[in-house]
């Protein structure tokens, strides 16, 4: 019987391979089976150890990128001899002994010596300020200048405006100055974080921002009024 009639008399489903009977071409399918899977095992290993080994690669850059700037600091702002920041040889057999175990622990004591140097930088300049800027905060960056500019323009004007016609420039300047720089300030916006989609803008902080100096401006004249 064929194997096409074999599989037609079992629904088409061929039929399971019964295992070898014990002999010498049994023993060489187990001898072949445990070599698979040690050599299975053994890819596994190195795959894993290549992992290991780049990744301590680079955990090693990032700790000398955090160790220069450090050295640095401790030399010039609190006069550390560099001969005192040199490892002891205590030290570097201590250190020896920690990556003993291959690059798994090579990687462990890099990992540690980065949390070291993140505490240490905790300690000298605090820690790193951590959450996303509020939008606000971040939008003033945009309004302040524009503010900025329209209490400039202002003190300019009253520097060279004529004798009796301070009153009408300050009358145009503070009702449309600020109205142009919110208008500039809020495209602004709108183009700098625009690939965020839709933007907040914070109208409320901008208008207070860019209604400050005409404040500034009022108050200024009053004091020099009553000073007259």
């Amino acid at each position: 019987m064929t194997d096409q009639q074999e599989q037609e008399t079992t629904g088409g489903i061929p039929a399971q391979a019964t295992p070898p009977a014990p002999g010498p071409w049994a023993d060489y399918l187990a001898a072949a089976q445990r070599l698979d899977a040690v050599r299975r095992a053994a890819s596994a290993a190195a795959n894993e150890q290549h992992a290991t080994v780049a990744a301590a690669r680079q955990e090693l850059s990032s700790v000398r990128a955090r160790l220069a700037p450090q050295q640095a600091r401790m030399v010039r702002d609190f006069g550390v001899p560099e001969i005192e920041l040199a490892p002891r040889p205590a030290e570097l057999e201590s250190a020896s002994l920690a990556m003993a175990g291959g690059p798994a622990a090579v990687l462990a004591s890099l990992q540690q010596a980065r949390r070291t140097a993140d505490a240490a930088d905790a300690a000298i300049i605090g820690p790193a300020p951590t959450g996303p800027i509020r939008p606000w905060a971040r939008n003033l960056l945009v309004y302040g200048p524009f503010a900025a500019a329209v209490l400039i323009v202002q003190i300019v004007l009253y520097l060279v405006a004529p004798q009796g016609s301070v009153p009408t420039y300050a009358l145009l300047c503070g009702l449309s100055m600020p109205v142009l720089a919110f208008g500039l300030g809020w495209v602004t916006i709108g183009f700098v974080y625009g690939g965020e989609g839709k933007v907040d803008r914070t109208p409320i902080a901008g208008a207070i921002a860019c209604l400050t100096p005409v404040l500034l401006t009022c108050m200024g004249l009053g004091v020099l009024t009553l000073f007259r």
